[in-house]
């Protein structure tokens, strides 16, 4: 096999075969090709949204700069020249330049807060240190190889294999293994996680790896220490096919890393000071603190999700972020409206002894261990106590040690800013001026993306079943008057046009909106029929499709493929067609 071909990175990404079908009809051979190709690639650019409440636009890009050239200078990976608002550097790319990152902002009206660092590539890269079938690998899963294209490093629990005597820093290329079909039908990476790489072709997916190699790297422990670890890196990228500056953990607070059409989505929303405001699937926080922002952090604005965890981090990044007008609670959008006649939204946990075993005796050290709780529970820690002093809680030896232990350690990764997030009941009818549904979806238009055979045409129109019924929640919690904002992160038209054709069809109040700032493409105009006719899908008139945004990953913007609706409410007395 030409050596050209085998060490370069040129993926396919494989499809179910119906569903394939399926996006050829709607997008045509010729797009959807190109569509197929640009979901392999990272975006050449990271998108940075500013803080403005804790900086200035100017000011973030002076700190980035400072930040990359101190990059530059203390380490030998990927070298970083910095220019603003100059022109990143054209051609092929040798072994060991450096690579251009310009730092600009964005240009859209309104979004002036928005700064652009960009990155380059692909590159050619030389893996040519040593003779061919000689080299020193590293075999990666597919998320960390998509981590690693998107600018991480080789995280230890991301390795599978290695050749044999590999000791730390040694050069190694960098390769992924992608899941391939098995006789069952299904999907498998077919390599066990310590396998020893020969370089020759009875090596596991040996052929499978052309065309999928991600770069060079010099290796920080040796082939044993890697899979003796737990964490760590394992590989240090040098020289990479795609070049984007990693920016994790970089100024806390005062940015976020946030794809464009999110904030875009934020915008369309259009949230005003003093409205109350409702991000039905929030996590991980992005939007919602867009939200806040956008108001000033003057208002309030609501954010549920159904994982504790998830809840957590929105409240930690909230003050971070130092927005005060954010509620986020534990709730499930398919139980957003209230089911109770009661005029109480939410309902705190409070402290138990199930989940707590709390002793009279440990109060005061359960108060040390959690003095930073974001949002302590409604119910009083001195409610625990019986007003008679001699009546206590049972508590055995065992779970005394546990107790003193979690007192010794720390709230514990569940828990990890301390105490336990509000559980909502839900809201009611009618409660909110706006609200923002983006939905889960099947997230094929996230970037770079190495495998999408896991989506059939059954679990697509599952999506849009469920995103369905979330859309009926929102529809109950806004007031008439008030907004919708339906926007996912896929190409599937199921879980886009048909979503927005189903909430036209179903309720005579709603319509769509002109969206600020338009920067996306038009939807998709027809149906589409599959299943020898058996299902018809329904997407949008030449009128309606205009007033939508699709982002299609394989244009010009470079972003991730997204979609966004908005919708005017009106009376509702106008009701609901049968």
């Amino acid at each position: 096999m030409d050596s050209s071909k085998r060490y370069s990175y040129n993926p396919t990404l494989h499809w179910n075969p119906q569903v394939e079908e399926y996006f050829i009809n709607a997008y045509g051979a010729e797009h959807f090709d190109r569509i197929s190709k640009a979901l392999t690639r990272p975006s050449c650019y990271s998108c940075i949204r500013v803080n403005k409440l804790k900086s200035s636009t100017d000011a973030i890009i002076e700190k980035l700069k400072a930040i990359l050239h101190e990059i530059s200078l203390t380490s030998s990976v990927d070298t970083i020249r910095i220019y603003e608002n100059g022109s990143t550097s054209g051609g092929a790319e040798d072994k060991g330049s450096s690579h251009v990152s310009t730092i600009c902002k964005c240009q859209i009206p309104g979004l002036d807060y928005v700064v652009f660092v960009e990155g380059s590539g692909p590159y050619m890269v030389d893996y040519a240190d040593a003779p061919l079938g000689s080299q020193k690998e590293v075999i990666v899963s597919r998320k960390c190889a998509e981590s690693v294209l998107r600018g991480a490093q080789v995280f230890v629990p991301g390795v599978l294999a290695c050749s044999a005597h590999v000791e730390k820093g040694g050069i190694v290329s960098v390769s992924v293994a992608v899941e391939q079909p098995i006789t069952d039908g299904g999907w498998s990476v077919g390599i066990t996680r310590g396998t020893v790489l020969q370089g020759l072709e009875s090596d596991p997916q040996y052929f499978e790896r052309s065309g999928m190699y991600i770069g060079q790297g010099i290796t920080t422990m040796s082939r044993a220490g890697i899979f003796r670890a737990s964490e760590g890196i394992a590989v240090e990228m040098t020289n990479r096919v795609f070049k984007l500056p990693s920016l994790r953990d970089v100024l806390q607070g005062e940015i976020f890393l946030q794809n464009l059409p999110s904030i875009i989505t934020a915008h369309v929303l259009d949230p005003q000071e003093g409205e109350r405001i409702l991000d039905m699937c929030a996590a991980p926080g992005g939007k919602t603190t867009a939200i806040a922002l956008l108001m000033r952090d003057k208002g309030e604005v609501i954010a549920v999700d159904r994982s504790h965890n998830k809840v957590m981090y929105i409240l930690k990044l909230a003050r971070e972020m130092g927005l005060s007008c954010i509620s986020a609670y534990r709730l499930d959008a398919l139980r957003s409206v209230s089911e109770s006649i009661e005029t109480v939204d939410t309902d705190h946990v409070s402290l138990d002894k199930e989940k707590f075993d709390v002793r009279v005796d440990d109060v005061g050290s359960f108060k040390a261990a959690n003095e930073n709780m974001i949002n302590p529970p409604s119910t009083s820690i001195n409610h625990v106590s019986n007003e008679n002093i001699k009546e206590r809680i049972y508590v055995s030896k065992a779970v005394a040690r546990k107790n003193n232990r979690r007192l010794k350690n720390g709230p514990g990764r569940s828990n990890c800013v301390g105490g336990r997030v509000a559980k909502s009941k839900g809201f009611r009818p009618n409660s909110f001026d706006r609200v923002l549904l983006d939905a889960p979806c099947s997230a094929l238009g996230l970037r770079p993306r190495l495998f999408a055979g896991e989506e059939t045409i059954d679990s697509l129109r599952g999506h849009g079943t469920y995103q369905r019924r979330m859309f009926d929640q929102a529809v109950q919690l806004v007031r008439p008057g008030g907004v919708i904002v339906y926007s996912t992160c896929t190409i599937n038209p199921g879980e886009n046009e048909a979503v927005v054709r189903y909430a036209l069809d179903t309720y005579n109040f709603l319509t769509l909106a002109p969206q600020n700032p338009r920067v996306g493409g038009p939807g998709l105009v027809g149906r589409s029929e599959f299943f020898e006719g058996r299902y018809i899908e329904e997407w949008l008139t030449d009128e309606e499709a205009e007033l939508v945004q699709r982002f299609d990953p394989s244009s010009s913007l470079d972003t991730i493929g997204f979609f966004i609706a908005k919708f005017n409410v009106g009376q509702k007395d106008k009701g609901i067609v049968s």
